[in-house]
C-alpha cells in the first residue's frame, strides 16, 4: 500500500523519523507520519507551516507499507469530541503512545485532524516488519502558486 509524506528536500533521502512530538505519538517516539493520498499530505503539511513556504524546497515521499503488514485502527468513533483540536493532543497521543509501546503492529491508521474522512498513517520505526516499509520514490512537490498567495495573504491579517 503506498502512502505518501512531504517533506523539505534534505529530509527526502530516507525515511527519517525526528522522535518530535505530534498528535498521536509523544516525544521520544519514533514515527513517521504518512497519508492515505498526497492531497491530504499536502493539507497536512499546509495547516503545519500556515502555508508558507511550499516552492521547489520541498518533495514527495511514495512510500509502500507492505501489503501483509499489521496494521490497527483508529476511527473517529472511538474518540471524543475535541480529539482534532490543534492545541490540544491529550486525547490522542495517549492512544498512540499505547499502540507503540505495545509494539503488536507496523502502523497505526488514524482519522486525519484535518479532514476526517481521510487517514494517516503513523508507522513505528521500531516494529520488527519496519525493515520491510520501503521508500519507493521521491518526486518535486509543485502545488499552484495561488495556493500558497492566498495562505500569504491571509497569515497578513
Amino acid at each position: 500500500m503506498l502512502v505518501y509524506r512531504i517533506v523539505h528536500h534534505i529530509y527526502s533521502k530516507t525515511l527519517f523519523a525526528s522522535g518530535m512530538k505530534g498528535r498521536w505519538n509523544s516525544a521520544g517516539n519514533k514515527v513517521i507520519y504518512a497519508a492515505d493520498s498526497i492531497p491530504l499530505a499536502f493539507l497536512e503539511n499546509m495547516v503545519r507551516r500556515q502555508g508558507v513556504g511550499f516552492n521547489d524546497d520541498f518533495k514527495i515521499m511514495f512510500i509502500n507499507i507492505p501489503t501483509l503488514a499489521s496494521i490497527d485502527l483508529v476511527s473517529d468513533t472511538d474518540l471524543e469530541m475535541g480529539w482534532r483540536d490543534p492545541n490540544d493532543y491529550s486525547q490522542c497521543q495517549p492512544l498512540g503512545d499505547k499502540w507503540f509501546e505495545s509494539g503488536k503492529s507496523l502502523a497505526l491508521k488514524v482519522p486525519s485532524a484535518v479532514m476526517p474522512e481521510a487517514f494517516n498513517y503513523v508507522i513505528n520505526t521500531l516494529h520488527p516488519d519496519y525493515h520491510q516499509v520501503e521508500l519507493v520514490s521521491v518526486t518535486n512537490l509543485v502545488p499552484d502558486e495561488r495556493i500558497e498567495e492566498i495562505l500569504k495573504k491571509y497569515n497578513k491579517s
